[in-house]
């Protein structure tokens, strides 16, 4: 039981984390693009 447990959390883990590997640098991408917008 507790090593399903284990199991489930891990994966859940690790699609968290490959999920921030795409949505940091995509955040800081269109910061950065409204950032130059308003400073024009």
């Amino acid at each position: 039981m507790a090593a399903k447990n284990i199991e489930s959390a891990k994966n859940t883990y690790d699609s968290f984390i490959g999920m921030l590997k795409w949505a940091v640098p995509l955040i800081c991408f269109i910061t950065l693009i409204v950032v130059v917008l308003i400073a024009d």
